[in-house]
């Protein structure tokens, strides 16, 4: 496949790891679009950022884990930027609950998010895809926690380890396509949902907690939305073209596979 720098589109990209990723793609050179969800003030704000390095951008406000939303997102982008390249599946939440306190309602609006999310974005961004014949990128988060489960983090837990699944069995379908399919999966990283650790298991549990998860992390620190974006950085790349299903880890060394 022929590879020149093109259109990519990063949701959740307002802030944390999808403003990163956004910014550092658009130093890459790719002109790129950014989506989150209606009302999110820092979409004009990250956008303007995108251009001021000398690259084309769009907003989107919609909710992703709704088809229509993903469909209209996606036609929106090509219309005004001229094509689809490299689709960042990042948009996600964090909901800690336990096994027994976890209500279907609960676990349903993760998997929505998390897991629905990411099958449409890579849906959809697959047909623009195929029909313009020059192959992409697909990426998405996957999680620390989509590779070993802990307390608190059960429909988190499922919902990106299913994540994993997708861009799995994405990868083998696709790559026949020129498409290759992988995912990200941070771990305890410095964005703002990691504050839920504080709303779930108050002040002094998560420090406890974060604690007890930066202790077992070999490089001794929590990751930055930088780190992340490093890594989307090279899976958008041309250099990774031979690289596909798999989901690697940016977690510090806290979990060696």
């Amino acid at each position: 496949m022929a590879w020149s720098k093109g259109v990519a589109l990063v949701t959740g990209g307002a802030r944390g790891i999808g403003r990163a990723v956004a910014l550092r793609l658009a130093e890459d050179g790719f002109d790129v679009a950014i989506n989150d969800l209606p009302g999110t003030e820092e979409l004009k704000s990250v956008a303007t950022e995108i251009e001021g390095k000398g690259r084309r951008s769009h907003t989107f406000a919609g909710d992703v884990s709704q088809e229509q939303d993903v469909i209209n997102m996606i036609k929106s982008v090509v219309d005004t930027l001229g094509s689809l390249d490299v689709m960042v599946a990042n948009a996600g939440i964090c909901i800690m609950r336990k096994v027994v306190d976890t209500t279907v309602e609960t676990f349903d609006h993760i998997y929505a998010v998390n897991a629905r999310s990411v099958m449409l974005c890579y849906k959809h961004a697959a047909i623009q895809m195929i029909a313009q014949g020059r192959g992409g990128r697909l990426l998405a988060a996957s999680s620390l926690a989509g590779k070993r489960g802990s307390e608190f983090f059960f429909a988190y837990a499922a919902s990106k380890f299913a994540v994993r699944g997708l861009t799995h069995a994405a990868a083998i379908e696709l790559g026949k396509h020129g498409i290759t399919v992988n995912a990200y999966c941070p771990g305890v990283t410095d964005t703002t949902l990691l504050r839920v650790m504080d709303e779930a298991v108050g002040e002094d549990g998560a420090q406890a907690l974060r604690k007890h998860l930066i202790g077992s992390t070999p490089i001794g620190r929590e990751g930055t939305p930088s780190d992340i974006a490093n890594l989307v950085s090279f899976l958008a790349s041309k250099d990774s073209g031979f690289i596909t299903g798999q989901s690697i880890s940016v977690d510090g060394g806290a979990l060696v596979d």
